[in-house]
């Protein structure tokens, strides 16, 4: 791994040990309460979720891409009636290469800015731009092109109701094709649905659903089915969400991988 992406990490891993020193959980959540809180994409807490995802037989050595995406999310507030909800994907790759090899790296970075109700009904929206950054280490690890779009969330949270369900998706368009890479158009669903248990344990389904509009009709989609299980556990205060799922791919391009394996940890400051 290179000396950047070794910095780059030790950073990321820098921060959130001084987040988790930080930040005390608040108290009166129930475990059930910090879970829902957890499944809102545009919830009014910072969090820091490590997602891993591990996609098999990709590429047409079949062979295993392990992605670890590294999400701080960070609530701003702008007046008593607008939050901004700021999600961070820092991508750290292995991917495998055609001569046998890997390469090992940072990937593009997105951003995204979701202008969010701070007192919301049952219904919760979120709205704002997502900014695709090339900070990766190398050519096989991303594209060299910004890339800019729109972004959306919408779900239902009630209290007292066990269901948090809804739906997130973006697009993003390359603002040049001058980098290496070239211009790409890139869209993302992901539906969502869980079930919550008291004790903060809960069943999920969220499958990242991706199309690439500049492949053949064939190649452009990859659409998962599957689901997982959560619990909420505490490191003395501090919540901490955990999540395993699997997911198949009943739609993929041909070099795509046709299972993916995901595990999260997710450490939550509520406010």
């Amino acid at each position: 791994m290179t000396i950047r992406t070794t910095a780059t990490i030790h950073a990321l891993a820098v921060s959130a040990t001084a987040l988790l020193a930080a930040a005390p959980a608040h108290a009166e959540l129930s475990a059930e309460e910090l879970a829902k809180l957890a499944q809102n994409p545009v919830g009014n807490l910072i969090s820091v979720p490590f997602q891993n995802n591990s996609n098999l037989n990709s590429g047409p050595d079949k062979r295993t891409q392990n992605i670890l995406n590294i999400q701080p999310v960070i609530p701003i507030s702008v007046s008593d009636e607008w939050n901004i909800i700021t999600r961070t994907i820092v991508p750290v790759i292995s991917q495998p290469l055609p001569d046998g090899e890997r390469s090992n790296g940072i990937g593009d970075t997105v951003l995204t800015a979701f202008l969010s109700p701070a007192k919301p009904g049952k219904w919760i929206w979120g709205a704002g731009p997502v900014l695709q950054i090339p900070t990766n280490s190398n050519s096989d690890l991303g594209n060299r092109n910004w890339g800019l779009g729109p972004s959306v969330v919408v779900l239902h949270l009630d209290k007292g109701d066990p269901w948090v369900y809804g739906v997130l998706a973006n697009n993003i368009w390359s603002l040049s094709d001058s980098g290496s890479g070239g211009s790409y158009n890139n869209g993302l669903i992901q539906p969502f649905v869980n079930y919550n248990f008291p004790g903060g344990f809960y069943v999920t389904s969220a499958p990242i659903i991706t199309v690439n509009w500049k492949a053949d009709s064939s190649q452009r989609w990859t659409v998962p089915l599957g689901g997982g299980v959560g619990k909420i556990f505490h490191l003395g205060r501090l919540p901490v969400n955990t999540q395993l799922s699997a997911y198949y791919n009943v739609v993929t391009p041909d070099d795509g991988p046709n299972w993916q394996i995901r595990a999260q940890v997710q450490f939550m400051f509520p406010k």
